[in-house]
């Protein structure tokens, strides 16, 4: 039976004492700012907000699992990923089966902020991120062709403090901070009509009854303590909406089974490690996922949960230090070859050359060494045509029948086949 939940304000109180977490099979916060926006509008317009899955952990199961806490501040660059609550709160806890992008989407928007990367700038600049806070115009008109009625934005101090005609920005977090009197009443030092004050008077009011007065949270809690149980739980709550891609279920599974290395934390600081390398890449887990799987010669995995099976988990966990090398090799390789996320056409052009270094159990010395000149040089010259080629090798062709079959064994004659001997 669902349970009411009270206020925004409520469930925002209890992601900043940490009483919700995020198990580890949780995906990454994957909304985009004009989604948050929309949450937003949908919700000052009334609409549902939709149920969330809370799973209990009782106090003296707590520290038998993984747990992190929610994105607050998102930088595409330097913070994407949700940080490891090393040492959960002694005390009975609740983390959120489905429901997670709302809530983080809701997190960032009235406490914190969303910085994304500008179009022409640099990715090693810090200037093409600039922090921007959501704001909403209290003078906003409804879009018919949208169907928003009220204007939500993430803007920079300098936008919201530089308003066009017709905008009012109010920066929302500070609903949650300050006194809904003071509010409506520095409403007055604005240079306004009456009648545009009575309007932005009348969406504040609004805005502030939707955080702090309307009860429109409502959920389920599974109380079974057993991982296996809730994990399939929330594969199947994840089978609807934004849907769990391969790897995203890979990741589920690999960070409930492996024993000795933390999954999570291990892919996403590789993918990191890498996407720092030379002028920048933007590697993506998927990519990596696939390339453990590939260089683990994992036989034939079918895209089904079932077949991520424990045995397999545990060949990938066993081969991941060379899997790790390997990866970092060959994005080293890469960078010395000048290339980076702009002019790397096709990101799966990695993994035949990881798989080489792999195989051949080459090291660092590869990048400097003399005898190996000629090597790097054939690699060089077979990547340059692969890329030329793209459409016809690296196009989406190869990404369905990786997803339709997983047979890494059957891409291994034609990668050896293409790289130098």
């Amino acid at each position: 039976m669902y349970k009411p939940g009270g206020t925004i304000k409520a469930l925002l109180y209890k992601i900043a004492i940490q009483d919700y977490i995020l198990p580890a099979i949780q995906r990454e916060f994957v909304w985009w700012p004009d989604q948050i926006s929309e949450l937003f509008d949908s919700l000052m317009q009334g609409y549902p907000f939709g149920t969330f899955l809370f799973w209990k952990i009782t106090q003296e199961r707590r520290n038998e699992y993984k747990f992190y806490d929610f994105v607050r501040d998102y930088h595409e660059r330097d913070r994407s990923h949700c940080e490891l609550l090393k040492d959960p709160p002694n005390r009975e806890l609740t983390a959120v089966l489905d429901g997670q992008q709302r809530m983080t989407a809701l997190n960032i928007g009235l406490r914190g902020s969303y910085a994304w990367k500008m179009p022409g700038k640099r990715w090693a600049s810090d200037a093409a991120f600039p922090v921007r806070r959501l704001h909403l115009n209290l003078l906003s008109e409804p879009d018919l062709e949208s169907g928003s009625k009220y204007h939500f934005e993430f803007l920079t101090a300098e936008q919201a403090t530089t308003p066009e005609d017709g905008e009012v920005w109010f920066h929302c977090g500070r609903v949650l901070t300050e006194d809904y009197d003071a509010l409506v009443d520095s409403l007055d030092d604005l240079d306004l009509d009456k009648e545009s004050v009575k309007a932005a008077r009348a969406t504040l009011r609004l805005f502030h009854r939707t955080i702090h007065d309307k009860d429109v949270i409502t959920y389920y809690e599974e109380e079974n303590q057993s991982l296996e149980h809730v994990l399939n739980i929330f594969i199947r709550m994840n089978s609807g909406g934004t849907p769990l891609s391969y790897s995203d279920l890979l990741l589920s599974i690999a960070v409930a089974q492996w024993e000795e290395v933390d999954a999570r934390e291990e892919i996403h600081t590789l993918v990191d490690d890498m996407n720092n390398e030379g002028d920048g890449f933007k590697f993506t887990k998927d990519l990596v996922l696939k390339a453990g799987l590939m260089l683990s010669d994992i036989g034939s995995v079918g895209f089904k949960v079932e077949n991520f099976n424990k045995a397999n988990m545990a060949v990938l966990e066993s081969n991941w230090p060379k899997i790790r090398d390997a990866m970092m090799l060959a994005v080293q390789l890469l960078a010395s070859f000048g290339f980076n996320n702009q002019n790397l056409r096709a990101e799966s052009a990695i993994l035949p050359i990881a798989y080489y270094l792999y195989a051949r159990k080459l090291d660092g010395s590869y990048l400097l060494r003399a005898e190996y000149a000629g090597d790097r040089e054939n690699i060089r010259r077979w990547l340059i045509r692969s890329l030329l080629k793209a459409s016809g090798i690296w196009g989406s062709g190869l990404d369905r029948r990786w997803c339709a079959d997983m047979k890494p064994n059957a891409f291994r004659p034609l990668m050896l086949s293409v790289m130098p001997a």
